[in-house]
């Protein structure tokens, strides 16, 4: 991405269309057929129109409708749709003015994101016709909207790379092949990394992050990355991401329909690595720590089994109803930790904890369970800004008591299908001491499925959820 103050040769120069009227070209006189077909053009969000030009500085104009309700995400979507219309053509640069120089942040996220594509493993990678094109953003000379573009293709970059980690294939990516990222997310940063095996795990006593991954040959590791770019007494906010790897549902082995997306239950996990990356390379004045859960839930002579009882590191204990409930497990030892280790002012989990989220909320927003108001508001208004929707569900002792057990403190499932969701979050919130708390199921969002809403800054596979949403909750404390 190259930010300019005015227009240079290009091959495309692309402007955006608002009741017939192209935004911010008052300096760019409009061939005719420009303005006939503006004209022309559908009053459709997204709809494209390209001529050909005399004109010796771009050979080509695109004008590209924004519909007649706008805001910040119209912006995301259509300079979605600019991009992909100029891999279409076969460019290789294009420019594009923005509605305003305070949309270009849309405008730089819209476009990064919808040029991504996941074609590493492929043997023959595309022809140059759809090769991503480099491109342009014109932005005013006040350093204040710079520094935003410049800050939002960062952003955009930390999207990339929790996608490109979540869609990596099982075999690709192991516990201790996840582990590598996050050391090589500190060798390039200001990052610590540190990273725990299954016989320190065990004798430390992560009872289950150890039961979920016993079952398999690739062992579970606990990551944990620390970025300090806060005061030193400030406390931090810990971000805490499921990582199953792959999860086969253990001995309650999923169906097989489908289960080759189960590669996406890391997805938690890569976030939370997106997140930290992002926020190091933008020098944010906070404290942050990541830790990631990394297993692998496979079905095997030493799995974890339904029945079983184990002891998690606040040292309560959990009945096993369902070994394909494991998410819980790892999550609550993980944020038991970061609590009683860190003292931090919050703490935030991302999960693909349950297909109960996705019957109750669709692909299009995440579920939200918190404990308190004040930092559940904090997320919903960076929600409101970035588009990644949350909706906030209900937590109160009915809900607890629906995990209660007879043989032990509590039990990973609830009451049959009554509010999967939710009694997830219940036996999260066994772990939280007096922290302020946040848990984001993304089982719906983290990944494209049949039912989520077609953008073009979402393509198929790893959506990235989250980073946007907690960089801009980050940016608002």
């Amino acid at each position: 991405m190259n930010i300019v103050e005015f227009v240079k040769d290009t091959e495309l120069l692309c402007g955006f269309v608002h009741q017939d009227k192209v935004l911010k070209f008052d300096k760019i006189r409009l061939p005719r057929p420009a303005r006939q077909a503006i004209a022309d053009m559908k009053e459709e969000t997204g709809a494209i129109n390209v001529i050909y030009t005399n004109n010796a500085k771009y050979q080509r104009m695109l004008f590209a409708k924004l519909g007649t309700k706008v805001n910040e995400d119209t912006i995301r979507f259509v300079s979605g749709k600019i991009a992909q219309k100029a891999i279409e053509i076969g460019v290789k640069e294009f420019t594009i003015i923005p509605p305003d120089d305070i949309s270009a942040t849309q405008v730089a996220e819209g476009v990064y994101m919808s040029l991504y594509k996941f074609d590493r493993f492929k043997s023959k990678q595309d022809d140059n016709n759809n090769a991503k094109p480099e491109y342009s953003i014109l932005v005013s000379k006040k350093s204040s909207h710079i520094t935003a573009v410049k800050n939002a293709h960062i952003i955009a970059k930390g999207v990339e790379y929790t996608r490109n980690i979540a869609n990596m294939p099982p075999n690709e990516c192991t516990p201790a092949i996840l582990a590598e990222f996050a050391k090589d997310i500190s060798q390039k940063s200001k990052i610590r990394c540190t990273v725990t095996g299954k016989a320190e795990l065990k004798n430390r006593g992560f009872g289950g992050i150890t039961a979920v991954g016993q079952g398999s040959n690739n062992s579970p590791r606990l990551i944990i990355l620390e970025y300090l770019g806060g005061q030193k007494d400030d406390k931090p906010t810990v971000l805490v991401g499921k990582a199953v790897t792959f999860d086969t549902g253990g001995i309650s082995i999923k169906p097989g329909e489908k289960m080759d997306e189960m590669k996406f239950d890391k997805c938690g996990g890569c976030t939370v690595f997106g997140i930290l990356k992002t926020a190091s390379e933008m020098k944010l004045k906070t404290n942050l720590i990541g830790i990631i859960p990394a297993v692998e839930n496979m079905p095997g002579s030493n799995s974890y089994r339904p029945g079983d009882i184990i002891k998690l590191y606040n040292n309560k204990t959990a009945e096993i109803i369902n070994t394909d409930a494991e998410g819980r497990l790892i999550l609550a030892d993980a944020i038991a930790y970061g609590e009683e280790h860190y003292k931090p002012r919050a703490i935030i989990d991302f999960a693909t904890l349950t297909g109960a989220c996705i019957v109750a909320l669709g692909n299009n927003i995440a579920g939200m369970v918190s404990n308190d108001s004040d930092e559940a508001t904090k997320i919903m208004n960076a929600s409101k800004s970035t588009s990644e929707h949350v909706w906030e569900l209900p937590l109160n002792q009915d809900y607890m008591d629906m995990i209660k057990s007879d043989v032990a403190d509590i039990k990973n499932m609830g009451i049959g299908k009554a509010a999967g969701t939710i009694t997830a979050a219940a036996f999260l919130k066994n772990a939280v001491k007096n922290t302020p708390w946040v848990h984001i199921d993304i089982a719906g969002v983290a990944w494209t499925q049949a039912a989520t809403k077609t953008k073009p800054y979402n393509p198929k596979g790893a959506t990235g959820f989250g980073v946007r949403l907690i960089i801009n909750y980050l940016q608002n404390l």
